[in-house]
């Protein structure tokens, strides 16, 4: 059998293997573990106002904050009044939400919650 030149260049061409000009990319090998994102902490503030009183404040930080000692309120306390603010507590946000509440509930002027 006899092919025709257009006919036999096409045969060697489609059977000709294909030559790569650049190296192959290569998939990324993934791991069987899944990595989650930490759950992002929230920041607790308390703002100044005129109508707190310094006892007040502290006595709330100390019966509301978690861990919080005497000195520690009063220093957030005086934190509050001289720079206008002061971030209380920092964690997840349920338990910011429980402290932002109660903090609130006591009349204290506080900032909106905000991711930290």
């Amino acid at each position: 059998m006899r092919f025709s030149r257009d006919c036999a260049f096409a045969i060697r061409t489609l059977t000709k293997a294909p030559t790569l000009t650049s190296s192959p990319t290569l998939a990324p090998v993934k791991s069987g573990q899944t990595t989650r994102d930490p759950y992002p902490n929230f920041k607790v503030i308390v703002l100044n106002d005129d109508f707190n009183t310094f006892e007040h404040v502290s006595s709330c930080l100390l019966k509301y904050i978690p861990g919080m000692t005497p000195d520690y309120a009063w220093d957030l306390t005086n934190q509050v009044h001289h720079e206008g603010q002061a971030i209380v507590w920092v964690g997840p946000q349920e338990q910011a939400e429980l402290y932002h509440m109660q903090l609130g509930r006591e009349n204290l002027t506080m900032a909106p919650l905000e991711a930290a």
